[in-house]
C-alpha cells in the first residue's frame, strides 16, 4: 500500500479530474496549501488522459469541439471571480468583435484575445427552437413571430390553455405537470413533451418533477413576459435578476472550456498537487471504524495500486462508487468488510439511470438557413447566430445543434469560410443507436441535416468527427425518488465527500459542480462532520434566483 503523502501532512485523494475534482485540488494547493510548508498531501485520480470530464474540449484537425455546450455563467460570485482568476476577460476586441464592430464592457486592463490564448472571451447567447422548420425563441416568449408562426387558432388554443393552467394547478409530483403548470397543456404538447421524451427516453409523466425545478426552476411563461417587458426599460438590469435560462451574455475561454481545465490541472500541479491518468478507481476500502481508509486504482495496463488517505473527494458515478466500496482485490485477496454495503443501497445505486449521448461534428462551407435576425455574423451571411438550435420537432432524432463558430471564432481553424457544427444526440449506452459505428453516426447526422434543409447533402460536408460521452447526465426516475436514502448512508462514511454532477447524481451546471467541491473542501479544512451544505448545493431555490452574498 502506498501513503497518499508520506510527509506528515494531511492526505486527500480526490477522484476524478472534471470541474468537481480539480475545483476541490485547486480549493486545497492554492495560496501555497500543497506548498512545502502547506497542510495538505493532495492526488488527483483520473480515469482518462483528459481533464475537464464532459467539460472537456476535443481537437479535431485545427477544429474544436464543445461536448454538450458550456456557457460560463453563476448567480455565485465565488464561482465567477474563481473563472475570472483562471483565465483573466478580454480587455480588447476578439477576432469577430473586430470584423463585426461588435462592442462589449471589455474589462480594463485584461489580456487582447488576438495576442494570447489565456483569456476568457464575452458571448452573446443566442438559442433558438427548431420546430416545424421554423425557428422560435428559446426559451418560448409569447411574441408576435411565436403567433406568426403558430396561427391564429393555435395561439388562440395556447393562451386558453395557458389561462386555464394559472387556475387549475396540478399536482407537481412528475415533470409533466410540473410543465403544464407553468406554460399550459397546449405549448406544452408542443415544445417540451416531445423533447423531454427525446432527451431522456421517458415521457414526462414518469420523470420526477425534481428535474424541472433544478434545470427551468422560475422559468415560465409570466417571467418570460416579465423578462421581455423588462428589456424594454432604459434601465440596465444586473444578470441577478435575470432568470438563469433566460441569461443573454455569458463568458467562454478562447479555446473552449477544456482549456480552462487544462489550466486548472497544470496550476495544481505548479502548486504541488499530484495528478495521476489512466487511474480507474475499481475499490475503496473502509477500516473497522467505518471510515473509507484507501482506495485501489487500476493503470492503463491493468496494474493496482492502493493509495491510504485521510480524505476523500469523489465525482465518480454513485453506481460506481457503492459497487466499489470494499469490492474484492484481485491483487491483495483483501478480507471482507465488517461493514458490507447494505443490499438495499446496492440495489438503489444499479437502479440510477443514465443518459448519454454521441455528438457528431460536421464542418461544412455554407448552410442553407438564412439570418434572418437583427444579428450580424461571421463569413458567409447565412450562418446564423445561434450557439444552440434545439431541435424540438418530434420528427427527428437530433436533440441539439450547436454552432462552434459562435462559441468562439477561435474554435475553427477558418471562421471565415467554414461553419463547424455539432449534433447532439441523446442515447443509452448499449442501444442500436449507442452501438453503430462512427461512419454510421456520421452518415445519419448529414441525412438528419439534409432532411432538415440545413445543408444539401453530403457534398456540402468538408470533415467530419464523432464523440460518445457516457453516463452525461444522470436521470431522475427508476431508484432516483431513494436518493435521499443513499445519501444518508453514504454520509457515515465521515471523511467521504461526493461532488460533482454524477457524484451527487444531480443535473448540475459546471458551477453547480464546482460549488459542492468549495463546500467539501471548507469542510475538510474547517473539520465539519456533517454534509448538508455539499449536498444542499442547486436544491434551495435561492441559489438559482438570487445572486450570492
Amino acid at each position: 500500500m502506498v501513503d497518499a503523502g508520506n510527509t506528515g501532512k494531511e492526505t486527500v485523494v480526490i477522484i476524478g479530474g472534471g470541474p468537481a475534482g480539480l475545483t476541490a485540488a485547486w480549493e486545497l494547493a492554492k495560496d501555497g496549501g500543497c506548498g512545502p510548508d502547506g497542510r495538505f498531501d493532495v492526488t488527483v485520480l483520473e480515469a482518462s488522459k483528459e481533464f475537464g470530464g464532459i467539460s472537456r474540449t476535443v481537437k479535431h484537425n485545427g477544429n474544436r469541439m464543445d461536448i454538450g455546450g458550456h456557457r460560463f455563467f453563476s448567480k455565485d460570485d465565488r464561482i465567477m471571480d474563481w473563472w475570472k482568476n483562471i483565465l483573466p476577460l478580454q480587455g480588447a476586441p476578439s477576432y469577430d468583435d473586430k470584423k463585426l464592430g461588435r462592442h462589449h464592457d471589455l474589462e480594463p486592463g485584461g489580456p487582447d484575445p488576438e495576442q494570447t490564448d489565456a483569456v476568457m472571451l464575452k458571448r452573446h447567447r443566442v438559442s433558438r427552437i427548431y420546430w416545424n422548420r421554423r425557428f422560435f425563441d428559446y426559451p418560448i416568449s409569447l411574441s408576435p413571430s411565436l403567433f406568426k408562426a403558430l396561427g391564429f387558432k393555435l395561439t388562440l388554443k395556447a393562451g386558453f390553455s395557458y389561462l386555464k393552467s394559472m387556475f387549475v394547478k396540478l399536482p407537481e409530483d412528475n415533470l409533466e405537470n410540473f410543465y403544464i403548470n407553468r406554460f399550459g397543456r397546449q405549448l406544452y404538447s408542443m415544445f417540451f413533451e416531445g423533447y423531454t421524451e427525446k432527451l431522456w427516453g421517458r415521457h414526462p409523466s414518469e420523470i420526477s418533477a425534481d428535474w424541472g425545478a433544478q434545470r427551468v426552476r422560475g422559468l415560465s411563461v409570466m417571467s418570460v413576459l416579465k423578462n421581455a417587458i423588462q428589456k424594454m426599460l432604459p434601465k440596465k438590469r444586473d444578470s441577478s435578476q435575470v432568470e438563469t435560462s433566460l441569461i443573454e451574455e455569458f463568458w467562454y475561454p478562447k479555446l473552449g472550456p477544456g482549456q480552462l481545465w487544462e489550466t486548472v490541472e497544470k496550476q495544481c500541479v505548479e502548486g504541488g498537487v499530484k495528478v495521476l491518468t489512466d487511474a480507474n478507481v475499481v475499490e475503496l476500502r473502509q477500516g473497522e471504524d467505518g471510515a473509507v481508509t484507501s482506495v485501489v486504482f487500476e493503470d492503463a495496463q491493468g496494474g493496482r495500486t492502493e493509495l491510504a488517505a485521510d480524505e476523500f473527494i469523489s465525482s465518480m458515478p454513485l453506481k460506481d462508487l457503492i459497487n466499489a466500496i470494499d469490492a474484492p482485490s484481485k491483487q491483495s485477496g483483501h478480507s471482507k468488510a465488517t461493514k458490507p454495503v447494505p443490499a438495499e443501497m446496492v440495489r438503489v445505486a444499479n437502479g440510477l439511470p443514465y443518459r448519454d449521448f454521441v455528438t457528431v461534428g460536421l464542418l461544412v462551407d455554407h448552410l442553407r438557413l438564412k439570418n434572418k435576425t437583427n444579428i450580424r455574423t461571421l463569413g458567409n451571411p447565412q450562418i446564423v447566430p445561434d450557439c444552440w438550435i434545439y431541435v424540438q420537432d418530434p420528427g427527428y432524432k437530433v436533440g441539439r445543434l450547436q454552432i462552434f463558430n459562435n462559441w468562439s471564432p477561435y474554435m475553427v481553424e477558418n471562421p471565415d469560410g467554414t461553419v463547424w457544427v455539432g449534433l447532439e444526440y441523446f442515447c443509452k449506452e448499449g442501444d442500436e443507436f449507442w452501438n453503430m459505428s462512427d461512419e454510421e453516426h456520421i452518415a445519419f447526422a448529414i441525412k438528419e441535416l439534409t432532411r432538415m434543409r440545413v445543408i444539401n447533402g453530403a457534398s456540402d460536408v468538408r470533415d467530419s468527427h464523432c464523440e460518445k460521452v457516457k453516463k452525461a447526465y444522470p436521470a431522475y426516475f427508476d431508484t432516483y425518488d431513494q436518493m435521499p436514502e443513499l445519501i444518508n448512508y453514504l454520509d457515515t462514511f465521515g471523511n467521504l465527500f461526493c461532488v460533482g454532477r454524477n457524484g451527487q447524481h444531480r443535473y448540475n451546471n459546471q458551477d453547480h459542480s464546482m460549488a459542492t467541491a468549495i463546500e467539501a473542501v471548507d469542510n475538510i479544512k474547517s473539520g465539519r462532520k456533517d454534509k448538508k451544505n455539499v449536498w444542499s448545493v442547486n436544491t434551495e431555490k435561492s441559489y438559482h434566483e438570487e445572486k450570492s452574498a
